[in-house]
């Protein structure tokens, strides 16, 4: 499962819908969202995938929160390859602007990973972090889901 925490840019969780139909992988949303749900951004990005999504939108992290979960942040120092993703394994991201809130941190600093960048640069796209951390997860599972 991908969970955006707080998305903000509707055409970045269109992508990520797409992403998760064509791998069988449900989609939850941590409002507020920075966008309509039904915005042509998002119908544009989405496609006519979005009626094929596992969705879930819920007004917090803790509703669905359950082992084993990992965050996602370019703050982080852990590289995603060193995780060996269970089967039921939620992949957090937070929003494009702000991350993933600082309690998370507080809580759960051991659960934090990142994608390794050139130093200096803000970060990656949510939308391809998304799915670069996602195919990793499949891949580990020799792609079980996919047939």
């Amino acid at each position: 499962m991908i969970i955006l925490v707080h998305p903000e840019i509707p055409q970045n969780t269109g992508n990520i819908a797409r992403t998760c139909v064509v791998t069988n992988t449900p989609l939850t949303l941590v409002r507020p969202l920075g966008f309509s749900l039904s915005s042509k951004y998002m119908k544009r990005a989405a496609l006519d995938y979005w009626t094929k999504l596992d969705l879930r939108v819920v007004d917090s992290l803790e509703e669905v929160l359950r082992p084993p979960f990992y965050f996602f942040s370019s703050k982080a120092t852990r590289p995603y390859t060193e995780i060996a993703f269970e089967k039921e394994a939620q992949l957090i991201f937070g929003s494009e602007t702000a991350g993933l809130p600082a309690v998370l941190w507080q809580k759960w600093e051991s659960h934090f990973y990142t994608i390794p960048m050139v130093k200096g640069e803000r970060s990656l796209n949510l939308s391809n972090a998304a799915a670069i951390v996602l195919y990793e997860l499949l891949r580990q599972q020799s792609f079980e889901q996919l047939h």
